[in-house]
């Protein structure tokens, strides 16, 4: 580089416009979540927002017992909300007192999670900023019946082992219902929660994705690995092709012929072609008689064979056996010997 050149940083096109924000600073978190107060919003809303959803039959008993309790927790955030026992409906709607615009969709997820068998004390907890929901259909992933139950119940495993698992690793409040499968937490968490569910739907088992967040959890406590990829130390598991039973094969078509089959002889018939019809009866009995010791004699040929075949001496070799082979692998020896000398 010669000394009347000048060295010319490389600038990444997308920034080259971009300028430092004086109100940007290390000091500010960006992930804080900060409260909504009336304050930030001291007028009511123009027009009024509202959401309902329909619950099953056997959750009206429950929702009955508990709605005095949704009234006063949603009445905190300006929310009015309606019990339909006739319709058989849940719904939630905005007021003049209502200051939070995002707090209706809050609401609509709290009557969601009603509706799926989430207990009120754990959906109440939806109407907190750090908190969501997803609820994950899984009726329609597997069409047999028995399947979709069976790969259900992997999600809980046996006596609901591998959902505390997933709900320890994700942390998350994770409820198996139905067709549906409700969770509760961050967004990070819900998207891993959502991927769990999802493949054991498609038959991977949830163990495999277990271990693999317990080796994430293993890895996020070292702060040397933050910056490198851990492809190396997750595990891949290679999918196996269970050889399927052979199929049967397929009945040879049959050729059609417009004549039916040729009549099967009777056996009188055969008896006439033999001449055995015109037989007398003793004569019949004779030939029977004779038939039975035929058959009698072959099958004591063969009984005195077998039994003759355990008095049959093995073969053993002769020691003029022995020696020529003795000879021969004497004189293999010294031909290999003669080579190598040779080589």
């Amino acid at each position: 580089m010669s000394s009347g050149e000048v060295a010319t940083e490389v600038v990444n096109k997308n920034k080259r416009f971009r300028k430092d924000k004086p109100w940007d600073t290390d000091d500010i978190d960006h992930w804080r979540i900060d409260k909504f107060t009336q304050e930030d919003n001291p007028h009511p809303f123009l027009e009024e927002s509202s959401f309902a959803t329909l619950f099953p039959k056997y959750r009206e008993k429950y929702l009955r017992e508990i709605w005095g309790h949704v009234t006063t927790a949603l009445e905190k955030h300006g929310i009015a909300c309606t019990l339909d026992l006739v319709e058989g409906s849940m719904s939630v709607r905005t007021t003049r007192k209502t200051f939070d615009p995002y707090i209706i969709l809050r609401a609509r997820d709290l009557i969601k999670l009603l509706s799926r068998s989430v207990p009120f004390t754990q959906a109440a907890k939806i109407l907190q900023d750090d908190m969501a929901c997803d609820v994950i259909k899984i009726g329609n992933i597997v069409r047999n019946k028995e399947r979709f139950v069976k790969r259900r119940q992997r999600i809980i495993g046996p006596n609901g082992n591998t959902l505390k698992a997933i709900e320890l690793l994700t942390g998350c409040y994770v409820l198996v219902q139905g067709n549906t499968v409700s969770a509760m937490g961050s967004y990070k968490s819900l998207k891993e929660v959502r991927r769990i569910v999802l493949d054991c739907m498609k038959n991977i088992h949830p163990i495999y994705h277990i271990k693999e967040l317990m080796i994430k959890r293993e890895l996020a406590k070292d702060p040397k690995l933050a910056t490198e990829s851990w492809d190396r130390f997750l595990p891949k598991f290679k999918k196996q092709n269970v050889k399927s039973k052979p199929r049967k094969e397929a009945p040879k078509k049959k050729v059609y012929t417009p004549f039916p089959p040729a009549p099967q002889p009777s056996k009188v018939d055969l008896q006439l072609e033999s001449g055995e019809y015109f037989l007398k009866p003793h004569e019949k009995k004779r030939n029977e008689q004779a038939k039975k010791l035929e058959a009698q004699a072959k099958h004591a040929v063969e009984r005195e064979r077998e039994r003759e075949k355990a008095f049959i001496a093995p073969e053993e070799p002769l020691p003029s056996d022995t020696k020529k082979k003795e000879k021969k692998s004497k004189s293999k020896d010294s031909s290999k010997k003669r080579k190598r000398e040779s080589d």
